[in-house]
């Protein structure tokens, strides 16, 4: 999914070709994410700088120093701290004019420009057919590992 995230970039900034990756260090998904983004960005010519997303003062700070060159977009992964943060990084975005790809649709109703993550509905609707199962006798190391199958 990380790298959609850049392709989605391109497509809607298609002159960004220097992109900031706001991500907790902390947290195994951010690294993983980050690696993606690195495996697509050679091929999509765009140059990515990692950015701490602690608290409140590193997020300001670091795309604050980001924004002073030109052609620069933002993607913002998954995470907590992203999360509880998010009205700073949209306001953020907005106030450096800097297209920005969000991995949740909230960030886009508080005035993000686009996002694209898991749809949480489908997903829980299908974890409701796996309770089912469970309750009717099946053990669930039985059960195969599904992932999302749809996006929002």
């Amino acid at each position: 999914m990380s790298g959609k995230w850049l392709e989605l970039l391109k497509e809607v900034a298609p002159s960004v070709m220097s992109v900031g990756v706001l991500r907790d260090r902390a947290i195994v998904a951010g690294t993983g994410q980050f690696g993606a983004l690195q495996a697509v960005a050679a091929s999509l010519k765009v140059e990515l700088t990692p950015i701490g997303v602690r608290d409140a003062q590193e997020i300001e700070r670091t795309i604050t120093s980001f924004t002073r060159g030109s052609n620069r977009g933002l993607i913002v992964t998954a995470s907590p701290s992203a999360f509880i943060h998010r009205n700073l990084i949209v306001t953020l975005a907005a106030k450096n004019r800097l297209a920005a790809v969000y991995p949740d649709r909230i960030f886009t109703t508080e005035g993000g420009l686009i996002s694209y993550g898991t749809d949480y509905s489908d997903l829980y609707r299908r974890v409701a057919g796996y309770v089912d199962r469970i309750l009717r006798g099946e053990k669930p190391t039985d059960l195969p590992v599904q992932y999302p199958t749809k996006y929002e």
